[in-house]
């Protein structure tokens, strides 16, 4: 599995400054597989913004914590997924976690991999 991370800026409607981070997973063939056998494509792997969804009063509120809400799952990083930010520390924080989340994935895919066997660990 390799993840490839694309960084990009553009001038917004009132002035500022856009972030785009665009993210997406190569798989090898048999990592595909694992992914179809054992249904991984709608695992969750980072979700910002759900705190604010609950908090939220009115419906107007709702509708604008959901706008801020940021759900990315394994099908996401597969086919791809960008996201963009306010500044370079939102970017900078959402890309820290779609790595970690895509370690993780990446050992969940090892995992299914290995899923048939034992393993021995020792200690020393």
């Amino acid at each position: 599995m390799e993840l490839h991370l694309s960084r990009s800026q553009k001038s917004g409607l009132m002035g500022g400054i856009k972030f785009t981070l665009s993210v997406k997973t190569s798989l090898t063939d048999a990592e595909r597989g694992h992914v179809s056998k054992y249904k991984l494509g709608d695992t969750l792997l980072y979700e910002k913004g759900s705190e604010k969804i609950a908090a939220a009063g009115g419906f107007t509120s709702m509708l604008t914590a959901r706008l801020m809400q940021l759900r990315v799952t394994a099908n996401d990083l597969i086919n791809g997924k960008s996201i963009e930010c306010k500044d370079i520390l939102e970017m900078l924080a959402a890309e820290q976690q779609i790595k970690e989340s895509a370690e993780a994935f990446h050992a969940m895919l090892t995992a299914a991999a290995k899923f048939e066997g034992e393993e021995v660990i020792k200690f020393a």
